[in-house]
């Protein structure tokens, strides 16, 4: 009998610089201002929720937080509003983590899509708690597009790992 999951290449371990900087351009993404476009994702979100899946040893809910007030501070957002909903991303991610590796990416992403909707849930009540009204319900397709992406962010930031560190003509793998 065959199994049913195809074994994928061996990864080389991550380089921790290439994790922290994956995120810094995500944050860099986040400031870019724009405006009230519709289904526009939170890179910070999706970054995060890949690193905390992938490393959860590396990225967690203390690295959640500090971006989360990074980009409260440059969105000029309720303090914490970020850093709340990161810290739960966080801490979902990393709850469903050892599940999800087991899939191929599409079928991650499917996996990972409840998590970004709650994240957009509590920022969007943390906002009308503060008084802001509310945006419309175009606000929860952000999600789904960062669903859509998560499959060729996947590969985007697996890509140095798929890198042999020596090429040995004797060995199959």
């Amino acid at each position: 009998m065959q199994p049913t999951h195809r074994s994928s290449r061996i990864l080389l371990p991550v380089k921790r610089w290439f994790v922290y900087f994956s995120l810094f351009i995500a944050l860099g993404l986040a400031y870019i201002p724009t405006g009230r476009l519709i289904g526009i994702p939170d890179p910070v979100a999706l970054v995060l929720a890949f690193w905390c899946i992938r490393e959860p040893l590396h990225v967690g809910m203390g690295v959640a937080f500090l971006l989360g007030l990074l980009v409260d501070v440059g969105h000029g957002a309720a303090l914490g509003q970020h850093a709340l909903s990161y810290v739960i991303l966080a801490y979902l991610a990393e709850a469903v983590s050892r599940r999800v590796l087991w899939f191929q990416p599409f079928e991650q992403a499917l996996h990972i899509l409840p998590i970004f909707l709650v994240t957009q849930v509590i920022m969007t009540g943390i906002r009308l708690l503060a008084g802001a009204e509310f945006p419309g319900w175009w606000i929860f397709l952000g999600p789904f597009v960062s669903a859509a992406l998560w499959v060729p962010l996947h590969f985007v930031l697996l890509f140095p790992q798929f890198q042999p560190g020596e090429r040995d003509d004797n060995r199959p793998i």
